[in-house]
């Protein structure tokens, strides 16, 4: 038996089970059910150190607000440059709002250094479990003699 007439077979077959059942979803009155859908395979997870991501993070964050710092800087210049040029008080007015925006930023990195000072201080402390209700599990002579005997 060639491997041709093995598919063939399995697809008469298919198609005549399909077909005995065409019928009794007519006599139902029912929708002919569909072939299942096949199976997605699930995402790995991504299992990360907390501790990792947060000093990848930071250093990222830190890099980033020195890339704007330099950049502001080198805005600033071009402005005072203008300014000094045209000795417009509109230009002046920029180069001012450009160095505040910068001083901004410069605080924002040093709030970064604080905050993450403030994560690495920060370690899981136990929880403290106080019991508010207590149980006596047991006879009520047994309670007494309990009692009798704390007393």
């Amino acid at each position: 038996m060639s491997l041709e007439t093995i598919r063939g077979t399995s697809v008469s077959m298919t198609t005549t089970l399909m077909a005995n059942f065409d019928s009794l979803d007519k006599e139902f009155d029912i929708a002919p059910a569909d072939l299942p859908k096949p199976i997605k395979k699930p995402k790995p997870i991504i299992v990360s150190n907390k501790e990792e991501d947060r000093e990848k993070d930071y250093n990222y964050a830190r890099s980033q607000l020195y890339n704007i710092v330099e950049k502001m800087q080198e805005s600033i210049d071009g402005a005072m440059e203008v300014a000094a040029n045209s000795e417009h008080p509109r230009a002046f007015e920029v180069v001012m709002n450009g160095a505040k925006n910068a001083a901004e930023v410069v605080e924002k990195l040093t709030d970064l250094h604080s905050k993450m000072e403030a994560m690495e201080k920060e370690k899981p402390q136990k929880q403290v479990s106080q019991v508010q209700n207590n149980m006596f599990v047991g006879s009520t002579a047994e309670l007494m003699k309990m009692l009798k005997e704390n007393q």
